[in-house]
């Protein structure tokens, strides 16, 4: 794991084309941007297990599916 120290308002760079900004620090609270291509998916953690339990239990032809694919492009 590569562990970086930025300041508010600073930005990391990955790959050329997503960008993570600082843009807000509050007692034990860090708020990021991210600007990335639209077919990046960006998730939180905690929300990455249920969507893999979906995908993992769900076959294309179920009536979730269409669900879950909106779900990962942020519908």
């Amino acid at each position: 794991m590569l562990v970086l120290s930025r300041k508010l308002n600073e930005t990391i760079i990955i790959a050329d084309n997503i960008r993570v900004t600082v843009v807000g620090i509050r007692h034990n609270q860090v708020r990021l941007g991210f600007e990335a291509p639209t077919q990046v998916a960006i998730y939180r953690e905690e929300l990455c297990l249920p969507i893999q339990t979906v995908e993992d239990a769900t076959a294309p032809s179920s009536p979730v599916a269409p669900l879950h694919q909106s779900v990962r492009q942020g519908r």
